[in-house]
Formats: structure tokens, C-alpha cells, sequence
């Protein structure tokens, strides 16, 4: 392969990269890299030992040189062709063509208990009146407050009887406790008198 840009220039003192650049530019289109590595030994005539010893810089330079694009499974153009627009373009295009050639797997349905939608059967509707709440009307709120009452009643009632019952058998241990009045003794002044002066005569005798 001749390259015109280089004519009359010894090829010992061009590089890889500088070699790389010329040949993309020539044909107008991108290369595998390993295609581009065997133009690039062919015009230099180099050995494989020696393309193998120069290959990690190599592609160490055609990364950071702002020249070459990588436009994906290891092809490489020059970025001089594509505008930024057609370059993301050429690149999530060959990313979908590997996307389809992978199998695609079945996405799960996902449910969303707060997002209402009409014709979403597994949609939960928060909102949605249960049925069975409808069938309670005003009559039935009634009915339930009365027998909230009629329980009350009834517990006052039972309650009342029993401080009834309590009551009526303090009466009757009041009844059955025998009173003190029949142990008490009514004492006159005079047979108070008399006794403390048989007390007085007692002493004087025993004095005499």
C-alpha cells in the first residue's frame, strides 16, 4: 500500500500513529484495529516482534490523540468526519445492533398502588369507596348508638343494684351487733355518795 503524503520521506523515522492517520485519511473509512495495526506493518515493513513491542503504545497514543474516534467494537476513524451530532449517532447505533443481537428479557410488571389509571386493573384506587362502607346508611348509625346506650344503662343499673345490695347488709350486721346500752349501768348520785363514805369509814377504823 503506498501512501501519497509520504512520498519521499524515509519510513524509519515515521511512527505508528503518524502512519495510523495517514492510512484512515486515505481510505475514507473506518478500520478494525487489527486491520489498521497489519496496514501500518505492511507500509513500515516492520517485524511481528517489533509491531508487538510497539502495540500497547500504540494504542495508548491512538486514545489520547484527539484525531482518531473509537466508534465501538474496536473500530477507529478520524473525528474530522463526523460532526459531534453524527458521531453520538454512529455510536448508540452500533450500541443497539449489540443490544439486539442480545436477547431481550421480559419486563415485570410493575404495580403503582398511588397512580391512578382507569384501565389498570392492578392499580389501587386509595380513593375508591369500599362497597361495603356505602351499605352503611344513617338508620344503621342510629341503631348503633343506641345499643351503645342500651349497654350503659344496663352496666349503670347492674351497678346500682350491687351498691344497693352492699347497703342493705351493712343494715343487717348494724342490726345483729349488740348494743352497748345493755352493758351500760345507770348510776345515781346517791349510791354515789353512799359508797364514798362507807370508803371514809373504812379508813378510820383501820386507823384507830
Amino acid at each position: 500500500m503506498e501512501i501519497n503524503v509520504f512520498d519521499g520521506l524515509n519510513k524509519d523515522e515515521l511512527s505508528m500513529i503518524e502512519v495510523a492517520h495517514a492510512i484512515l485519511e486515505q481510505r475514507e473509512d473506518v478500520m478494525d484495529f487489527s486491520d489498521l495495526v497489519n496496514q501500518i506493518q505492511n507500509y513500515l515493513g516492520k517485524s511481528d516482534s517489533e509491531i508487538r513491542d510497539s502495540l500497547a503504545q500504540f494504542y495508548t497514543d491512538l486514545n489520547i490523540d484527539g484525531s482518531f474516534i473509537s466508534l465501538g467494537d474496536n473500530r477507529w476513524g478520524l473525528r474530522s468526519w463526523y460532526p459531534f451530532d453524527s458521531i453520538n449517532e454512529e455510536v448508540t447505533h452500533g450500541l443497539e445492533e449489540d443490544e439486539e443481537d442480545k436477547p431481550r428479557r421480559r419486563k415485570r410488571k410493575k404495580v403503582n398502588a398511588f397512580i391512578i389509571d382507569a384501565n389498570d386493573e392492578d392499580v389501587i384506587d386509595y380513593n375508591d369507596d369500599d362497597p361495603e362502607d356505602a351499605e352503611l346508611t344513617d338508620d344503621d348509625d342510629d341503631i348503633l348508638y343506641d345499643d351503645d346506650d342500651d349497654e350503659e344503662d344496663v352496666e349503670i343499673k347492674a351497678y346500682n343494684s350491687d351498691l344497693q345490695e352492699i347497703g342493705a347488709d351493712s343494715d343487717d350486721e348494724e342490726e345483729e351487733l349488740p348494743g352497748i346500752e345493755e352493758d351500760l349501768t345507770i348510776i345515781d348520785e346517791d349510791d354515789v355518795d353512799d359508797d364514798f363514805d362507807d370508803e371514809d369509814e373504812d379508813e378510820y377504823s383501820e386507823e384507830e
